[in-house]
């Protein structure tokens, strides 16, 4: 197993909505290679966020199991959950959850600073360079346009040196030449710094950024070698 692979096996997720069961996702089995670049693609309803958000740790399944870097998150506690969100993977949602009362740099470096690490004042610098931020890093997030917002959401995603960036219908909100830039963008961070990126998105245009493309239907993969 390589060093950052993502595996699932036999992975189901199941919603109970009062006497109705809801068969979110339905045997999945899925690997993600160190530093591969891949799309999630559904529509509404088709299972992607929650196949997203249990390869983060942010739900456990219902039957399965996933494992990162060999370790199999089922067998983790919550703190070892915490600590691998924390540190190993970067996070970039639809809505930007930013803090407004922060400048782009401190919304940036926030994570860091969580994590009780000193900021790595050079790395800092070429995500705000690469990512189009560098004249913009005193701003407050409501001075800045949708786009740029969403840059500082990857910026912050990236800044704690994670080995795997899920990303959640992060061009959800913007229009179409803004969703572009911003897929294109992931791009050139996936190049430049050799993540292992997942996008998750009902956009087909966004997801062919990516090297593979994944397309789930009803809570199941209809494959996973479209290029």
């Amino acid at each position: 197993m390589k060093e950052w692979e993502i595996r699932t096996e036999h992975l189901s997720k199941i919603y109970h909505l009062g006497d109705r069961q809801v068969h979110a996702l339905q045997d999945v089995n899925l690997t993600v290679a160190n530093g591969e670049m891949i799309s999630i693609v559904g529509t509404s309803g088709s299972g992607k966020s929650t196949l997203l958000h249990l390869l983060g740790a942010l739900d456990t399944p219902t039957e399965g199991k996933v494992w990162i870097a060999g370790k199999d998150l089922s067998d983790q506690k919550d703190r070892e959950l915490s600590v691998i969100r924390r540190d190993y993977i970067g996070f970039v949602f639809q809505k930007f959850h930013l803090m407004n009362e922060l400048t782009v740099k401190e919304n940036i470096v926030l994570p860091m600073l969580l994590a009780g690490k000193t900021v790595d004042e050079d790395y800092i610098e070429g995500l705000v360079e690469i990512l189009g931020l560098k004249d913009h890093q005193e701003h407050l997030p409501t001075e800045l346009s949708g786009g740029q917002q969403q840059r500082v959401a990857i910026a912050r995603a990236l800044s704690n040196h994670p080995a795997i960036v899920l990303c959640d219908e992060p061009t959800g909100n913007l229009d179409h030449q803004t969703s572009h830039d911003v897929a294109e963008l992931l791009l050139k961070v996936h190049e430049e710094y050799q993540k292992t990126i997942l996008i998750v998105t009902h956009d087909e245009e966004i997801a062919n950024v990516a090297e593979r493309k994944i397309r789930i239907e009803d809570g199941k993969i209809m494959n996973g070698m479209e290029g």
